[in-house]
């Protein structure tokens, strides 16, 4: 299991493999559209090419699609209900074995392998991983020889024989986690990994904490730190001599970094303006992940893959350090919903909207450990909890909820029986925004004036963070809650500053308009036909 490559093996490698096979692959410079059901464009989240030069795609909901050399339409593999196909149509890796395996790995379902061509998967969901592993960082998975190694937000998990025996490597933090592995090796300076490659002497690992090599040597597993080190292109393609990206609306040249959406004419929205309630800070360090998950926002359903979301996710790995994010008492610390350690904060700070009081709270829920007690009085930045996987949890996270409440009772707003609080409110209202970004808040109204459920907006673009990517905003379904002051149907915070052609459809009509986003501002826009 000893590795011989040199540091930048990989990406050399990768740029000759796609030269080679772009010689053979040239009738494929100009590739046929992908099927695009939504109207929008695909979402391509990973494009990858195997040894007989057919070319596969990983999308944000749309499954898999691949092009066999000389085919003139693209083959679809999705996920159904048999068992045998792939269990997530959410899809940001892709790779390939040297027996012919075919990989793939989703954001929050998993990964699987296929050894018949695609016919059939061996998936890896939430009954073989529990409740963590199921986040597969973007192209992190890596095939070398008989050896397989996935790259999560929980850490790596490796195989030499297809699945059938695995090995972990975490980080010596928090509670240790194997998933399907049989022994578990403490080597990471972090779980979460954001990049991997194989290289001469081992696997180049990029995580929160910075870049380090593993390899297998006489003694065993080692790790060391490196300084630097090389990745290949990350969900990019070289067809011919011309180097294809996937993006938000297809595959498309990399020189071609035009926004998706250049609807001409678009009405304006409003100016930014102060955002109302922006009091809070964020419940984890900028040195740990405080990024939001983009894919499970507030009122989200990840596209009708979940239930209607009630708060935000940080995807940290387990014992992260979780921060109150405003001053007041804690009014619960123990299990809350499905077994899930949460803490309630009663904050000092309250609203009147429309004649009505409002109390605001905050909850955190999925933690591995409790730091503070009922009764307590505690400040912005005081340590509550730490990060881990309790209750209904896929992967290690922080779920952070907010809620304004007409009431002081604290059974509407945290109960062992209670999945859907009544009076949650969305946290990227509350929370400042990043630096460089803004706040973008709005409506979608049919011709009657009436709300739109689950409509999606598209055209904003956030690139961060690439391991939880944002497609699109949804308006919220009958579970979630508009702000008191604003009346919002949608909300999307840490928008980088920058103008934008948003669109939505509307009773079969498309609808758009230019947005204008301020850092630390938000921008009110009315979507309508």
């Amino acid at each position: 299991m000893a590795c011989k490559w040199s540091r930048s093996a990989s990406t050399l490698l990768w740029l000759a493999g796609t030269l080679a096979l772009g010689s053979r692959a040239s009738a494929q410079t100009k590739l046929p559209p992908l099927p695009d059901s939504t109207g929008w464009g695909v979402h391509v989240l990973a494009v990858a090419r195997d040894a007989q030069g057919t070319i596969w795609v990983g999308t944000y909901g749309q499954g898999i699609y691949r092009l066999p050399i000389g085919a003139e339409t693209w083959e679809s593999i999705r996920a159904d209900t048999t068992g045998k196909s792939i269990s997530f149509n959410f899809v940001q890796a892709l790779a390939f074995g040297s027996r012919g395996e075919i990989w793939y790995g989703t954001v929050g379902n998993g990964w699987g392998v296929s050894t018949d061509g695609g016919a059939t998967w061996r998936n890896w969901t939430l009954k073989q991983l529990g409740p963590e592993w199921q986040y597969v960082a973007p192209s992190g998975i890596v095939v070398r020889g008989d050896t397989t190694v996935i790259a999560t937000a929980d850490g790596l998990q490796l195989t030499t024989d297809d699945g059938a025996k695995w090995t972990a490597f975490g980080d010596a933090i928090g509670p240790r986690a194997k998933g399907p592995a049989d022994t578990v090796f403490p080597l990471l300076t972090n779980e979460y990994v954001r990049r991997l490659a194989a290289d001469r002497r081992g696997w180049n690992v990029a995580t929160l904490r910075g870049n380090q090599r593993i390899w297998h040597g006489e003694g065993g597993w080692q790790s060391q730190p490196l300084t630097a080190t090389a990745f290949p292109p990350a969900n990019a393609l070289l067809i011919g001599r011309q180097l294809i990206r996937g993006t938000p609306c297809g595959l498309r040249p990399a020189a071609d970094t035009l926004p998706c959406l250049r609807q001409a004419n678009a009405p304006a929205a409003d100016a930014p303006r102060n955002p109302l309630t922006t009091w809070f800070r964020r419940p984890i360090a900028l040195s740990d992940n405080s990024f939001i998950d983009q894919t499970y926002r507030y009122g989200s359903t990840m596209g009708g893959a979940f239930q209607q979301h009630q708060g935000v996710e940080f995807n940290n790995p387990d014992g992260t350090p979780v921060y109150a994010i405003g001053s007041g008492t804690v009014v619960y610390a123990g299990p809350a919903e499905e077994g899930a350690l949460t803490v309630t904060i009663r904050h000092d700070t309250t609203i009147t909207a429309h004649g009505r009081r409002y109390r605001i709270f905050s909850s955190y829920y999925h933690n591995s450990a409790l730091k503070v007690k009922v009764g307590q009085k505690v400040r912005a930045g005081t340590v509550i909890s730490r990060v881990g996987n309790t209750g209904r949890a896929t992967n290690d996270h922080l779920h952070l909820e907010i809620s304004a409440s007409p009431s002081d009772s604290i059974s509407v707003i945290v109960d062992s029986l209670q999945r859907f609080p009544p009076y949650t409110s969305n946290p990227e209202l509350w929370i400042e925004p990043l630096p460089n970004t803004g706040i973008v808040a709005g409506q979608v109204l049919d011709a009657a004036g009436a709300p739109v459920p689950q409509a999606r907006i598209y055209g904003i673009a956030k690139r961060e963070p690439v391991e939880t990517p944002f497609s699109y905003a949804e308006t919220y379904g009958d579970k979630a809650h508009p702000h008191p002051l604003y009346g919002e149907h949608f909300a999307l915070g840490d928008v980088p500053a920058g103008t934008y052609v948003i669109g939505t459809e509307i009773e079969g009509q498309k609808v758009f308009r230019q947005i204008t986003v301020e850092a630390g501002k938000l921008t009110w826009v009315v979507l309508k036909p």
